[in-house]
């Protein structure tokens, strides 16, 4: 299983890797479209819709604001050129503001599994709000790691990717060489508190070379050290629980994996499960610290 997983990885990121730096934002946010309506057809399945009528309705009302918003930032892209505004961002954001909402159900759905695990698991809820759930939390991903990369840059958006990869890899070995205290067992007997540390650890490592090599090149002025550092031990804490998050689902529908499409990974939501709860947090946070600086 570990070996399927390095050598799935060994693909993917390069191809991750290739499409941040070398396809345009429109493009990036095509692909991150298609990606995010693979995963909505596996939160799909993953809440009881079986019907293929209505799979085919959730992934339209995603389908539908995506594209009004693509061509609502194209529309304002192209007036900006024309009118020479400066940033384009400070007429769009109305849809910054969009961010609170999955930073708070992100926020809320970590206090939850963490003080009632049990309480979560035996949680009924109605399919229909399982499923406007999953079209909240997956339109996010798609809107702000889009706008991550069309405004933030490729090297920003990297940097997010790695984070969230670092994270998950130092938990994986520092939970084999140090677990001893479960962090979830309800939930995940496979995850430990030491782990998470591990996690923690390798995320504010990460942030402090990222931004003493930035530092040291370009300056990076619009950004403090400290704060940088702390969104992303932060980021990653929200990270983990996002995991939980989907662990708890598939607990529910009775479940190992939300799909097989990725040897050794399971399915889309199984790969991208942290990203999906971190990305509206980080990109939040990048926002608050450009205006403090």
């Amino acid at each position: 299983m570990l070996l399927q997983r390095i050598i799935t990885a060994l693909i993917l990121v390069p191809l991750v890797v290739l499409a941040v730096f070398q396809l345009q934002s429109e493009y990036f946010s095509l692909l991150i479209g298609l990606i995010t309506l693979l995963a909505a057809w596996e939160w799909t399945n993953l809440i009881g819709i079986n019907s293929p009528f209505k799979r085919g309705l959730f992934l339209v009302a995603l389908i539908l604001p995506m594209l009004w918003l693509h061509f609502w930032t194209q529309f304002l892209e192209l007036t900006a050129q024309a009118l020479d505004w400066p940033d384009v961002r400070d007429y769009s954001g109305a849809l910054e503001w969009l961010v609170i909402a999955p930073v708070l159900f992100w926020i809320l759905a970590m206090i939850l599994i963490r003080n009632t695990p049990a309480g979560v698991l035996k949680l009924e809820m109605k399919t229909r709000y399982k499923a406007l759930i999953g079209w909240l939390v997956l339109f996010a991903t798609w809107l702000f790691l889009s706008r991550l990369r069309a405004f933030y840059g490729s090297e920003m958006t990297l940097y997010f990717l790695v984070l969230i990869w670092t994270a998950d890899i130092a938990a994986y070995f520092a939970g084999k060489k140090f677990g001893k205290t479960k962090l979830s067992p309800e939930i995940s007997p496979g995850k430990t508190v030491q782990g998470m540390y591990g996690a923690l650890i390798a995320g504010a490592v990460w942030a402090a070379a990222f931004i003493g090599y930035y530092g040291y090149r370009d300056g990076f002025v619009w950004m403090r050290v400290t704060d940088f550092i702390l969104l992303s031990v932060l980021t990653v804490l929200i990270s983990i629980y996002g995991d939980l998050f989907f662990s708890v689902v598939k607990r529910q529908r009775g479940v190992k994996d939300t799909g097989s499409v990725l040897p050794g990974h399971g399915g889309i939501l199984d790969r991208i499960d942290s990203l999906i709860a971190a990305v509206p947090f980080f990109y939040a946070g990048i926002a608050v610290i450009g205006l403090m600086s």
